[in-house]
């Protein structure tokens, strides 16, 4: 075989990835995966570099921006990897597939763009001090986890950004180990919620300059969800009190709900939720991309009072990348006021 067919092969291999979309995510992986298990021991730095003994992965970056005359903008920037068989390997051999996602929401317009890379070759990955997340020219980075950079562009729109971590990290579950489902699919997981960040966006109106807050998620697992379940809706949201909420609902595909969430309080001191504790129902649809999807919630987490209307600043956020899925910046009003991030996968 040549080398130019073998290279052909590799690349298609993570087309199959890509075909599964999210719903791949609640298929069983391969023997020779690791799978979480609870009590999770977290080392830092090295958890914040990759995993290759788990399938899938991601370093998922989303933040709330404001320019100088007050308009609202979301940003995202999403490293994925996933694995091909277990471990790691040197150059081509790398069983490891990278890909990545950028966006910028105006509330006029969304702008996405995404990339794709083979582990191995220098072209895409993560190490962990310094930290460095790249793939081809995008790139986070910085001396530590609390000190980044963060620069990528598409056809439409760039950005050159700072983030200053304010707080501590905050652990999701049973101290990192996130129960999915009630056949117990888990993952590994937590966040860094308090990032101050600023810098530019480019646009094609022009450079704008935007500060606001950032919520950076680590996840990796082999089979984060089950086989039952189709998509999930998924919330962050940073209220004007100081206080957070993390929360998510995976859709069972016979229409019941397992939910999780996490409360954190204004000094990183945080509190999980089971299944039942968290509620997010649908309050109105917009026609996206030719599907109906939910873009204006009302969220409840009755234990803290919360009892909020979570809306879209741009309802059209759709990301149409060879996964695609919703996600994009929101407000937040009722019992506490905000804003944050709505992500929601499975919209078939």
């Amino acid at each position: 075989m040549s080398v130019r067919m073998l290279a052909f092969l590799l690349c298609l291999w993570p087309l199959t990835l890509l075909a599964q979309g999210f719903s791949g995510l609640g298929s069983e992986a391969e023997s020779g995966f690791a799978s979480p298990a609870p009590n999770p021991v977290f080392s830092f730095p090295a958890d914040h570099g990759p995993h290759p003994d788990y399938r899938i992965e991601w370093w998922y970056l989303t933040a709330n921006l404001t320019g100088p005359d007050g308009t609202e903008y979301g940003l995202q920037w999403t490293l994925f990897r996933s694995a091909l068989a277990a471990g790691e390997a040197a150059g081509w051999a790398s069983p490891q597939i990278w890909f990545a996602h950028a966006a910028v929401t105006t509330p006029q317009t969304h702008f996405a763009a995404e990339r794709f890379a083979r582990g191995g070759i220098g072209q895409a990955g993560v190490t962990p001090a310094p930290f460095r997340a790249w793939i081809d020219e995008w790139v986070l980075e910085g001396p530590d986890f609390d000190r980044l950079r963060l620069r990528a562009a598409g056809p439409d729109f760039a950005y050159d950004m700072a983030l200053t971590a304010k707080g501590p990290l905050v652990f999701h579950g049973e101290g990192g180990f996130s129960v999915k489902s009630a056949e117990g699919q888990a993952s590994y997981y937590y966040s860094q919620p308090f990032f101050e960040i600023d810098g530019t966006l480019t646009l094609p109106s022009g450079a704008v300059p935007v500060s606001g807050q950032a919520w950076l998620d680590r996840e990796w697992s082999s089979q984060p969800l089950s086989d039952t379940q189709s998509g999930w809706d998924w919330f962050s949201l940073t209220f004007d009190t100081g206080a957070k909420l993390m929360g998510f609902q995976l859709r069972q595909t016979d229409g019941a709900r397992y939910s999780s969430a996490t409360w954190i309080a204004p000094d990183g001191a945080s509190t999980a939720f089971a299944d039942g504790a968290f509620f997010a129902a649908p309050l109105q649809t917009t026609s996206v991309a030719g599907r109906d999807l939910p873009t204006r919630w009302q969220v409840r987490l009755p234990s803290r009072g919360v009892d909020v209307t979570v809306a879209a600043i741009n309802p059209g956020a759709w990301m149409g990348l060879s996964i695609p899925y919703w996600e994009g910046p929101v407000t937040v009003e009722g019992s506490h006021s905000g804003r944050g991030y709505l992500e929601m996968t499975g919209y078939d």
